[in-house]
């Protein structure tokens, strides 16, 4: 329903109108006047919220152009009533106001034909089109932003106008008033009118078409990113932007959503978003050899058709939920996992995915975790070494359905940051959940409000301790680095620049090298800063892109989760972890069903067991439970050597020979037999299927 304040503008204008009718009926000027006020700046308020309230208000009919008309015909019967019905304005009033309603026709037109004609049948970044086919500048956003609105709020002249020619029986305010709303309307219209014809408007799809295919046999990529999901997925696809770009073979993006384009995180490589089907499958991609894909969506299957590339499925986490097994997952050529964990995973699940086309990759992604060095010699979080040990809670989404098992946030959360702001010794809280927490779950965006509340209650009341003091001066001076770099990293990225449409993003969108450097050391330069500004004690809720998840790991001591993704990443930094066991199937057949808490504390919802993950972080040798995570690291995300890019460049390598040995296969009738894999991790050794485990 939108915040607070949204819904008081939207109540203070929907009773604006009674307000108006009362007050034309009356009659009464001056009330007119303040309600119109109200209802005018109300609205305006929320459109530059962009608030759902005002989509929704057109589900009522009650859309903007309702809400104009019905205040201008108040305005006429307030004329009426204060004996203006013989007056000539009365009727130059009526005259005025339908033909500005007249000029609204042309003007939705030609935004209309403007903004079509500047979507691109193909959309692209880091693709030298500007040199091929001549991409005019867009009209300046200024006439096409929120169009409806300001068109309609030139009205305000002609309302004003006649107010105070009711207040004062003077027409000549009335009549310029109208006359200035008429000419600005006209004048409005008229602006946008070259901008549909001539050299002012993008060349034609199949130009357009022509153009990329044109690129694409100079470029000639050989694997492609695919993929294809919901603005909220975005995160999918960046997780492997920095993997794409250390390559060995010349990679590109294919992208199928224009929201996904318009989120998708900087990268060097060459990006094309194709939101048509049959564009797509009319593309010449006869140079690519190996597709990866990081969901499995329907729209998959427009790219799966091509037989000329190898495809594979890369999925975006390793982890022992049911979508890390997906059935679907069997159409793709081979699958990658990180580790052994991923084959035996399939092989328990027995949903037709062949062990002989799953390859151990390793996770790429997971170079920026720092690997434990191990814990200072003698406890910490003392008063003496003014340590504060940092725990991090991230829990995953409340899913698809309505499983206890699919996140802590309902039944465990708040037992588990009450826990935690109260430890003794005390230890820091981050609080990072999962993106889509409370998308679904009304109950969920409950539970999280909730800790939200109880970590900055908890904040606040460690800010006024002295003992937990930090350096004010480091972090006025953190704080300013932050303001210094973050003004740098919007000026790269066109902070305060006009922002340009789709057609001129595509002509422009090719990124500087140098730039891409400097945004990335800025980056890295910004976390350190953003800790820094912190200080070591300060119990923090992080939401939003930055800072990741993996700078989070970086700073954490430990970490309490869910069965996600976010387990098997963490493990990579050899901390002590612990995993919630929402559904309450017991320590020993929750470890039994997921790989990756094997070398975890197992919390129940009440989360007592805290004191077991606390005290393995204050002093070494309370953990148990090292050796255990050292051995499931190997399991679940392969071998330290070689590294998992080698791994996967390796793995692209091979599969590019299987599809380039089928491809002359077809040419000359002869099938050549395909290359053994030179990626290790083919199991050789049967699985327990009853303990999930591989024998020997």
């Amino acid at each position: 329903m939108g915040s607070a304040s949204e819904l008081a503008a939207a109540a203070f204008m929907m009773l604006g109108y009674p307000a108006l009718m009362l007050a034309a009926l009356l009659p009464s000027v001056g009330a007119f006047a303040a309600a119109a006020a109200v209802t005018y700046l109300a609205d305006h308020y929320l459109h530059r919220r962009g608030s759902y309230l005002i989509s929704r208000l057109s589900k009522v009919r009650a859309g903007l152009s309702i809400r104009f008309l019905i205040r201008q015909l108040l305005l006429v019967l307030l004329l009426a009533r204060v004996t203006l019905d013989s007056d000539l304005v009365f009727y130059a009033a009526i005259a005025c106001f339908l033909g500005f309603y007249g000029l609204q026709v042309p003007h939705g037109a030609l935004v209309t034909l403007i903004s079509n004609g500047r979507r691109m049948p193909v959309a692209t970044r880091n693709v030298d089109l500007g040199s091929r086919i001549r991409i005019p500048d867009a009209p300046p956003q200024g006439l096409l932003n929120r169009a409806a609105e300001k068109v309609l709020h030139l009205d305000l002249l002609a309302v004003a106008g006649l107010l105070v020619t009711a207040a004062t029986s003077d027409s000549v305010h009335g009549f310029a008033g109208l006359s200035a709303t008429l000419l600005l309307a006209f004048v409005y219209v008229a602006a946008l009118a070259p901008y549909v014809r001539g050299r002012r408007t993008p060349p034609k799809a199949e130009t357009v078409l022509a153009a990329v295919d044109g690129w694409l046999r100079e470029y000639r990529p050989e694997t492609v990113l695919y993929f294809s999901g919901s603005k909220d997925s975005a995160y999918q696809v960046n997780m492997w932007l920095e993997t794409v770009e250390q390559l060995e073979s010349r990679p590109l993006i294919l992208l199928r959503e224009r929201v996904i384009l318009q989120n998708l995180a900087p990268t060097t490589v060459p990006v094309i978003c194709v939101p048509g089907g049959v564009h797509l499958m009319n593309m010449d991609l006869s140079s690519v050899r190996v597709a990866l894909y990081a969901a499995n969506v329907g729209k998959n299957i427009h790219m799966l058709r091509v037989p000329t590339m190898k495809h594979v499925f890369i999925g975006h986490g390793d982890s022992d939920k049911l979508a890390s097994v997906n059935p679907f997952s069997k159409v793709y050529d081979e699958v990658w996992t990180a580790g052994r964990a991923g084959r035996d995973r399939y092989a328990i699940a027995d949903v037709g995915v062949r062990d002989e086309d799953i390859v151990e990759v390793g996770r790429p992604q997971l170079a920026p975790i720092q690997p434990w060095q191990g814990v200072p010699e003698g406890p910490r979080g003392t008063a003496a070494d003014g340590h504060c040990p940092t725990i991090l809670y991230a829990p995953t989404w409340e899913g698809w359905d309505d499983s206890p098992g699919n996140t802590s946030i309902l039944l465990a959360g708040e037992n588990i940051v009450r826990a935690l702001v109260k430890a003794d010794p005390p230890v820091r809280v981050l609080y990072k959940p999962h993106p889509f927490t409370g998308t679904r779950s009304a109950k969920a965006a409950a539970a999280h409000r909730r800790i939200t509340a109880l970590i900055q209650k908890a904040a606040a009341e460690r800010g006024a301790d002295p003992r937990f003091q930090a350096d004010a001066a480091a972090q006025a001076e953190a704080k300013s680095e932050l303001a210094r770099i973050e003004a740098r990293l919007a000026e790269l990225s066109g902070g305060g620049v006009e922002k340009r449409d789709e057609a001129e993003a595509t002509r422009d969108g090719l990124a500087d090298l140098a730039e891409h450097e400097e945004a990335a050391r800025l980056r890295a330069e910004w976390n350190d800063a953003y800790w820094r500004s912190l200080g070591v004690r300060e119990h923090r809720v992080i939401t939003g892109a930055e800072p990741r998840l993996y700078d989070c790991f970086n700073v954490s001591d430990a970490m309490v989760s869910d069965i996600s993704s976010v387990v098997s990443d963490f493990i990579a930094s050899g901390k002590p972890y612990a995993v919630t066991d929402s559904a309450e199937l017991g320590v020993e057949e929750f470890k039994r069903q997921n790989t990756a808490v094997r070398a975890a504390v197992i919390l129940s919802n009440s989360a007592r067991e805290l004191g077991e993950l606390l005290a393995a972080v204050h002093d070494p040798e309370a953990d148990p439970l090292g050796a255990a995570r050292e051995e499931l690291k190997r399991y679940l995300l392969g071998p330290d050597e070689p590294t998992s890019i080698d791994q996967f460049n390796t793995a692209v390598r091979n599969l590019a020979q299987k599809a380039e040995i089928r491809n002359r296969g077809q040419k000359t009738g002869v099938r050549e037999a395909e290359p053994a894999s030179r990626v290790p991790g083919r199991r050789t050794k049967p699985v327990d299927e009853a303990n999930g485990v591989v024998k020997g």
